[in-house]
């Protein structure tokens, strides 16, 4: 039998973790439910308790056949990932990602772009735990060098593209820069998953992402997952055992089932999403399209550079003035539904107001000289992008007389 191993994505995502000890003669693991794992002697259940690594049978919170060849499957796919951990949600991830790196006393710099509920983390959690933080434009790389030296911080949280606006910041540039300081680079790539974006091969040390979103793919779980080198994923899975983190294993195998779709998903989603987008673009009750992966955006050079994909999920700023447009918008929407998250087979559109989650830099609706103008996102799923097209035809020529 060869040895040649699979290169591209789309092999590799209908191949990986898929041991024949962990599957046996069948496609899918099995769903491993079980708590409690007995041994044939007292030698082997010590033998169990000295190897916490996936493969090796011990208790159910550290995990089955289910859980490991997801974990595998998600390191196979990360370039230069030594192992991967689950975490129960998103959020999960991202604090087990946090806590794995941050003490009492550290500094954390945080893009401030970032996901809502990290920067909840920085101003909740880790403040309670005296953990210092500080917000940093992640477009402004002179600004962020006096930052770093300033502030001499522990750890950076990224987030590329950017939450809600989506800008796309030079990921590279900025790893190298704080790697030098001593700092430990963390990436929440969410939007580009493992497939559009290879976070540890762009300098950063962990990359964290919600699997409830284009991995789970179908909007019925919730996961987080991170990856990392040898180093930090043996600190990943330490402080996550001992915060007694663990998923179902029928999460795991919806997650396991939605992965193997994942690459067709993201590409036809991300083919639609750069229909739709272009023609918002032409639209007067829109006055800014914000997805990188069009040709006029700011950030699209950068995104071109690093990135190999994209995704269904872009905002867009409305020409209006009264901040009750953007809810009128969804409402008037058939075929999107309103609702958080993404990343799922159906459309979803979210009203927006990026200006009230951002310390350090405007919003692109404030640079643009435009003012705190209403703006929905937008996360374009599997339905013809003619039909949702039409469908916002309708939402904004409700506009007209807001």
């Amino acid at each position: 039998m060869s040895d040649h191993k699979p290169t591209k994505p789309e092999t590799q995502i209908a191949h990986a973790g898929r041991r024949p000890e962990w599957t046996g003669a069948v496609v899918n693991p099995p769903v491993w439910r079980a708590s409690t794992h007995l041994y044939a002697s007292e030698a082997d259940r010590k033998a169990a308790t000295h190897s916490n690594e996936d493969g090796t049978f011990f208790y159910g919170r550290r995990g089955a056949p289910t859980q490991w060849a997801l974990a595998e499957a998600l390191t196979e796919l990360e370039p230069g990932a030594h192992g991967t951990v689950l975490y129960p949600s998103g959020v999960a991830a991202i604090a087990g990602c946090l806590l794995a790196v941050l003490k009492p006393g550290d500094h954390l710099l945080m893009s401030d772009n970032s996901y809502d509920p990290t920067r909840s983390m920085a101003t909740g959690l880790l403040r309670r735990m005296g953990i210092s933080h500080s917000f940093f434009d992640p477009l402004d790389i002179d600004a962020f060098k006096m930052l770093i030296t300033d502030k001499t911080p522990r750890a950076v949280w990224f987030e590329s593209p950017g939450s809600l606006t989506m800008e796309v910041c030079d990921v590279p540039a900025l790893t190298a820069l704080a790697r030098e300081a001593g700092a430990v680079c963390l990436l929440d790539n969410t939007w580009a998953s493992a497939l559009g974006f290879a976070g540890l091969s762009h300098g950063c040390d962990i990359v964290m992402q919600s699997l409830s979103k284009h991995v789970g793919g179908h909007s019925d779980l919730m996961m987080g997952s991170a990856s990392a080198g040898e180093r930090w994923h043996r600190a990943l899975r330490r402080t996550s055992q001992q915060l007694g983190q663990v998923v179902s294993p029928d999460d795991a195998a919806l997650a396991a089932r939605g992965l193997r779709t994942m690459a067709v998903r993201l590409e036809r989603s991300t083919e639609s999403a750069i229909e739709i987008a272009r023609w918002l673009n032409e639209q007067p009750q829109v006055v800014r399209v914000m997805c990188p992966m069009l040709e006029a955006h700011p950030s699209h050079a950068l995104w071109s550079r690093d990135f190999t994909g994209g995704c269904g999920l872009f905002s867009f700023v409305l020409a209006s003035d009264n901040p009750d447009a953007s809810g009128r918008l969804a409402d008037a929407l058939e075929l999107f539904g309103i609702g958080y998250s993404w990343g799922g087979y159906e459309s979803l559109a979210l009203p927006i107001f990026p200006h009230e989650h951002r310390r350090v830099m405007p919003s692109l609706a404030l640079a643009n000289g435009t003012g705190a103008k209403p703006a929905i996102r937008l996360s374009i799923g599997l339905e013809n992008p003619k039909d949702l097209i039409a469908d916002l035809a309708v939402g904004l020529s409700q506009l007209d007389n807001v």
